[in-house]
């Protein structure tokens, strides 16, 4: 198996894109173009990250200082994961009472990135999402459509990965989802995998999937194909996941599940790669 750091080098490059944030309505609040390049170098044991974002003139006529970061790799932390793609998550390790929470998602391929931040306050509630939409340099890589529940209508068939973050052995199993609209308008989800079978239904409101009953989650459909999936509220006592995926080719999508216990413990990440087969 790989290591975990050659599988964050499948993200070394030079990505031209921009950070958009949208409110807890999925109202776009503000989008700053950015350049992000990893490299590496000392013979692969070091990356290098620098990252400059670009923020819009406040009056259109003064151009305010670039944003920049720069921070060097030798090691990664206990809070990051990846996959042999490239795809990751990082984010909070230990939910803590009156702490701000969250994580961040990211994927690769076809000279493409596309990551997601998603930011609860210090009540548990969603304070922000952050989608970063990231291109090769010098390729001719496009964005892909806004999502749409008619997009995700239909039945998809995958396979699951599940790395832990004590780094034990990976879980692999078989998947299946089928969302279909019913009489009323409502979507309906049928969902399976490693022998569990939960049903649910969500009320469509514009952009965002109110699902009801023991799901209790939101879903964001987001541009370039994304949806981010939260939990109505992150709170101690009550397990619950963060969720990022996207749809990379109208029948192939990926998805990113980061789960927690009802003590708030990180337990585990999946990456979910399905394909529509009807």
């Amino acid at each position: 198996m790989r290591s975990q750091w050659d599988n964050f080098r499948e993200n070394l490059g030079e990505w031209h894109g921009s950070f958009t944030q949208f409110s807890n309505r999925g109202e776009i609040v503000k989008d700053t173009p950015s350049i992000l390049q990893l490299e590496a170098f000392n013979d692969n044991k070091t990356v290098r990250l620098t990252l400059r974002r670009f923020p819009p003139s406040p009056d259109g006529i003064t151009k305010p200082p670039v944003d920049e970061l720069v921070r060097e790799y030798q090691s990664l932390g206990r809070d990051i994961l990846f996959f042999e793609n490239g795809a990751f998550s990082q984010g909070t390790i230990q939910l803590a009472p009156f702490a701000k929470s969250g994580a961040e998602f990211g994927f690769v391929g076809e000279n493409r990135r596309l990551r997601l931040v998603e930011l609860f306050d210090t009540e548990g509630n969603l304070e922000q999402l952050t989608l970063i939409r990231e291109f090769r340099a010098n390729t001719d890589a496009v964005e892909r459509p806004n999502l749409t529940v008619e997009a995700l209508l239909g039945t998809w068939t995958g396979e699951a990965v599940t790395l832990y973050p004590d780094l034990r052995s990976p879980d692999r199993f078989s998947t299946q989802m089928n969302l279909q609209l019913d009489n009323t308008g409502k979507l309906t989800q049928s969902l399976s995998f490693a022998n569990h079978t939960m049903s649910s239904t969500a009320t469509i409101d514009g952009s965002i999937l109110h699902f009801d009953g023991r799901s209790n989650v939101k879903v964001y459909l987001l541009p370039d194909g994304a949806s981010a999936t939260v939990p109505q509220q992150v709170k101690l006592r009550q397990g619950f996941f963060f969720e990022a995926g996207w749809l990379v080719h109208p029948h192939e999508r990926q998805r990113l599940i980061r789960r927690y216990n009802d003590k708030g413990e990180w337990q585990s990440l999946t990456l979910v790669t399905e394909h529509k087969t009807k």
